[in-house]
């Protein structure tokens, strides 16, 4: 830490070494003339240089030659004040070269953490291993899996796993490369293809692209009843303006899923929509059910004072606050939490993104 503040301090010197000598260059330099017409003789001279070598022709020379001809005379009738050194400003100058450097290492020894170790990938990597997955986060899920895949080369299993973590951790590329290895060693299964299609539709930002079309198309040669599947090529007839056929097949789907099954309810509701009708509401829980959820958050914030240190728990409860829209609660679990988990900035990262979750309308 030390040779990092002496670095730091080297470059910040360094940096200011350089501003000060080109000021005070410019500063003895005196007075500049105006370089304007400078220019435009310059110009002048340029447009008879190219007449002469028959790259222009005589009409274009002469209307060039007035034009830079009438700026000229422009530039001398009304010339540009000299830039002169303002001892003032010079001051300032100085003022901000010395002031900047120690008004960010205040801020970061106020803020930042200069006491927290370093962190190498290999100790934190061993520190994952010997975790239960449950307790990771999705990005550390992730690379444990990207270890264990590339010591198992031939499982096709652990490749779908690492697709999924690299789902949830906001990376569809490196879902679709592994969905990749897991098909080309386990080509028939469809669970896989259907995947893979999905992976591909997140990855083009919702758009069915053909590779997406023939990843579902695979899947139903395999599973005819593949749901996912079955959905994104009926869409891709909507949107290929076969509207009729598309919504048949979603009506045929909705048909066939069981009474209880979520899938029903978005089906019913893209039906709606695309056929022009208002989709169905949101469901609103009752005042028995909101009850029941606030006795649930209370007794996580009455757990937490308790056994303070638990920081998927905090998570949690700045989360719950931020859903039923208790901004004053949320603030004050997230400030005490924020405060007991300073050092560690993964937690500061999830208590952030806890804290942006959307209210229940």
């Amino acid at each position: 830490m030390i040779l990092f503040w002496v670095a730091a301090g080297v470059l910040s010197a360094a940096a200011a070494f350089l501003i000060l000598g080109r000021a005070a260059k410019a500063a003895a330099s005196g007075e500049a003339a105006d370089p304007t017409p400078v220019l435009y003789r310059r110009q002048l001279a340029e447009i008879d240089e190219l007449a002469q070598r028959g790259l222009i022709g005589e009409a274009e020379r002469k209307t060039a030659h007035a034009e830079a001809a009438r700026r000229l005379l422009a530039a001398a009738d009304t010339p540009q004040p000299a830039w002169s050194a303002d001892r003032a400003a010079r001051r300032a100058v100085l003022a901000a070269v010395i002031l900047a450097p120690l008004l960010a290492l205040g801020v970061y020894v106020g803020l930042g953490s200069p006491g927290m170790p370093d962190q190498p990938f290999a100790k934190r990597m061993r520190s994952w291993l010997a975790s239960s997955p449950a307790t990771l986060n999705p990005p550390e899920l992730a690379a444990v899996l990207k270890k264990l895949t590339a010591e198992r080369p031939n499982d096709p299993e652990g490749f779908r796993y690492l697709a999924l973590a690299e789902g949830a951790s906001q990376n569809p590329a490196e879902a679709v490369r592994a969905l990749r290895h897991a098909i080309a060693l386990a080509p028939d299964r469809a669970d896989l293809w259907e995947m893979l299609g999905e992976a591909l539709v997140v990855e083009a930002g919702g758009q069915l692209t053909d590779e997406a079309k023939n990843a579902f198309q695979e899947t139903l040669k395999r599973d005819p009843h593949a749901v996912v599947a079955r959905f994104q090529l009926a869409r891709a007839r909507i949107e290929s303006g076969d509207k009729a056929g598309g919504l048949a097949e979603w009506r045929s789907l909705v048909g066939e899923l069981p009474a209880g099954d979520p899938r029903r309810e978005a089906l019913t509701q893209a039906i709606a929509e695309e056929e022009g009708k208002p989709a169905a509401a949101p469901p609103q829980f009752s005042a028995g059910q909101m009850s029941a959820i606030r006795g649930m958050v209370a007794g996580l914030a009455q757990k937490l004072k308790t056994n303070p240190d638990d920081p998927d728990g905090w998570v949690r409860l700045v989360r719950a606050y931020s859903v039923l829209g208790e901004t004053r609660a949320r603030d004050a679990a997230l400030k005490e939490a924020k405060t007991r988990y300073r050092t560690r900035p993964d937690i500061l990262e999830s208590l952030d993104a806890a804290a942006r979750a959307e209210p229940m309308k």
